[in-house]
Formats: C-alpha cells, structure tokens, sequence
C-alpha cells in the first residue's frame, strides 16, 4: 500500500515490533516505520495505544499542545485501536481504505468521512489496505495472512486466500493482479477475482519489503536477510541478486523506484540507501548518512544501530531521491551528483515520505504527529498539519496534492486539505 504506500505491514521478530508502512498507489508503495518499540512514545508527547483517550477530559494534561490544535478537516473515528494503513482509490480519490489493530477494515469517503462499508472477517490486525489500479476493487491483508478482495461498487467479498504472516501487499499497475509477501520468504502473485496464483521462492526469511516496477513485468523483493531480487513475475525467475556487499547488512525496510523503474532504491535497518540499476542488477551508490547528529551522547556503533531507514522515493520532476530516517533526518540526495542536498530534521523518526506526482515537494509524517511539506529545492518546510495525539503510522497523498489522509495510534484517520502559497 497506495501499499505500498505503499499501504502498511506489521511483523513481530521476538519481542521487537517493527511496523512497515507500505504504500499502495501508483510506484509509491513504499513503506513502514521500523524498531518503533525502541523508540519512546511517552518522550514524543504520545500515549500508549492502550491508554488512548477517546473523550477530551481524559486527554486533559496528557498531550499539552498535541491535542490543542486540530488542522484536520474531517476526522473518521470508527476504529478502536491503532490504525496502521490507508489509501485512497487511485481513480476518483474519493474513496479511503483504513485498516487497524482492531481487527477492521473501512472503506469510506473523504469528503464527509462517512462510511461505505465495512471489510469484515479479518480475526488479526489489517496491515495492508489498497485498491486496485483502476478502483474495481479494493483488498485487505491482516497479520495472519488472511488476504480478502472487495468489489468496490457491489460492496461484497469477491475473494479471500490465507498464506503465512504477511509482511506487505500490493496491487499491480496496470492489472488485476494483487502481489504480497510473507514471513516465510515466499511472494505471492494472484489473479483477482479467478485466484490464479503463483510464488516467488525468496530465502528462508521474511519477505520484509516489495514494490512491482513500473512496466509491470518485474518486482523487486527486499528481505530480513539484507539481500534483495528483482523478479520476472511471467517467467517466474530472479533476474537479479543483491547479497553480500551488494546486498544490506541488516533487514531491508523500504523499496522504491523511480518513474519509468530504471532505478531502484533500496532501505535498511543498517542506515544504508542503495540505488540500484534495475535493467544491471548494479549498485550505482550507497547514500550513508555518516554525519547525523545524535541527540544523546552515544557512540558511533550505537547510533548506526538504531539510524535505520524508514522510507525513501524518488522525485518525477527533478533528479532527486529523499530518505527518512528513524532518528527523524529527512535526507535529500541529488542523483545526478550522487550528493547530499539538504538534511531537514524532525524532532521525531520519520514514519514514511512521499513525493508529490509533479512536483519536487516531499510530505514526511511522523512519531510526534504532525505531516510536513518540505520543498527538496531549497530543504525549506512549506507547512506543518497537526491534530492526531498520537504517532502517525500512516498517509496517503491524492492525486493533485490538495488532501492527505493520515492514520495513527489514537484510533482514528484524519483528512488534511493542504494549502500550499504557490497555488
């Protein structure tokens, strides 16, 4: 999700939980925010989930400035925990696909939040919501691997298939084709709604990220083990291996690609960004972010540890790449020069970024709450939205870069109308 975007995914490795935003639109289903256990919510001015308070006198004193302002014009309250992922159906915007701990899935309208129906029988937490490419149909994936597709129009369950624990999902381009990978290595590929379906052996390990290449032939697969392929989805074979030096050092969280898929960007728990050429299999450049300020005095080692990259995407009107960061930089690099351009900072980690369609403006949400506008010319915020009181762990953006759907831990999806000066 968009899973992708991007939609988003939620995994547990022994006690840690790591929580991968996936976006599911058109290439942007990029992704989730990592080791959010390791970072202290209470320190961002956010309650824990169980502690969320629904009525404002139980907010009293708890969030401060968090709760006072609301920017949001239109606020969906059905869910009864964290919501984890949205978005928003690519053909008319008009329509969200929420999913949380609670078990539920909406879909809804943006306009007035109010709901069309409700995607039941999920019995674990939905992770990853998106429609398909031309909003037919709308699918949802829970934690235990409970995948259901929806007929939009009808509002009724056309298809439902159980694999292993999903990692991420993902709609196709161009088909009704619905990809996903799972935590045991494997990518799924089906036909929606005759089921026809097909998989993708990866290594033993969890199939942590994916993203299906513009030309729709092709798919690149990130995994726990630090390596990443890109596959021929007809043929069913690995066109290319990344491992080793190649490859990651530590789990990958997030994958992109560019606009016409000849480049790749890959994000890892080990700080890294690897750029990648798609046609090659070749790295091109690893963007480390060496020179990050740590905000306690720590060692090198430890900051490296915990710096790891949430989410990553390229700009389609300029050379750009942008990179968010656990420890809240938002990095833009400059392709052409292989360069950093600006290091915007955030007083939280970023959760996940995206760029808008046509222009070089980049939205980061974060574990404080707030969306952010940064123009990647100048490394400049254009404008900050508030009004979740707590982290958020998901966002969509529409089409024209007037709206931004936002989901977080306080149980509820909000609707932002971004006003930007230059409009």
């Amino acid at each position: 999700m968009e899973p992708g975007e991007g939609p988003g995914s939620l995994s547990l490795h022994g006690d840690e939980e790591i929580i991968e935003v996936v976006e599911l639109g058109p290439p942007g289903p990029d992704d989730l925010a990592e080791e959010m256990e390791d970072v202290d919510f209470e320190d961002e001015g956010a309650e824990e989930p169980d502690a969320e308070a629904w009525e404002s006198e139980d907010d009293e004193g708890v969030e401060d400035g968090m709760e006072a302002q609301d920017d949001s014009e239109v606020t969906f309250s059905l869910h009864s925990a964290s919501v984890f992922c949205v978005s928003l159906d690519p053909k008319t915007n008009t329509l969200a696909v929420t999913g949380g701990e609670d078990d539920k899935a909406f879909v809804w309208r943006v306009s007035d939040g109010e709901l069309l129906f409700e995607c039941s029988g999920h019995k674990d937490s939905v992770t990853c919501a998106g429609f398909s490419h031309d909003s037919v149909f709308v699918a949802t994936g829970d934690m235990s691997g409970l995948v259901k597709v929806w007929r939009v129009d009808a509002k009724e369950e056309v298809w439902s298939f159980e694999v292993g624990d999903l990692e991420w999902m993902e709609w196709h381009p161009q088909a009704h084709v619905l990809l996903a990978g799972t935590a045991d290595g494997n990518t799924w590929m089906w036909k929606i709604p005759s089921g026809d379906c097909k998989t993708f052996q990866g290594p033993a390990c969890p199939a942590t990220c994916g993203r299906i290449l513009p030309d729709g032939k092709r798919a690149v697969v990130g995994y726990e083990d630090g390596t990443m392929r890109i596959w021929d989805l007809k043929q069913g074979t690995s066109l290319h291996v990344l491992k080793g030096q190649d490859g990651h050092q530590d789990p990958l969280t997030c994958v992109a690609s560019n606009q016409d898929g000849s480049l790749i960007m890959t994000g890892s728990v080990d700080c890294h960004a690897k750029l990648v050429n798609s046609n090659t299999g070749k790295v091109v450049c690893v963007f480390k972010m060496e020179s990050v300020t740590p905000k306690a005095p720590i060692s090198e080692g430890e900051e490296a540890e915990s710096n790891s990259v949430e989410s990553l995407g390229f700009c389609n009107v300029m050379p750009l790449a942008a990179v968010g960061y656990l420890d809240g930089t938002l990095a833009i690099y400059d392709l052409s020069t292989q360069s950093l351009r600006h290091k915007c900072q955030h007083e939280s980690g970023i959760v996940q970024l995206l760029w808008e369609e046509s222009s070089a403006v980049v939205y980061t949400c974060s574990l404080d709450g707030a969306v952010r506008l940064w123009d990647a010319r100048s490394g400049k915020m254009i404008s900050e939205y508030r009004g979740h009181s707590a982290e958020i762990l998901d966002f969509a953006v529409n089409k024209d870069a007037s709206i931004v759907v936002t989901t977080s831990g306080d149980h509820q999806a909000k609707v932002f109308c971004v006003q930007r000066p230059d409009r």
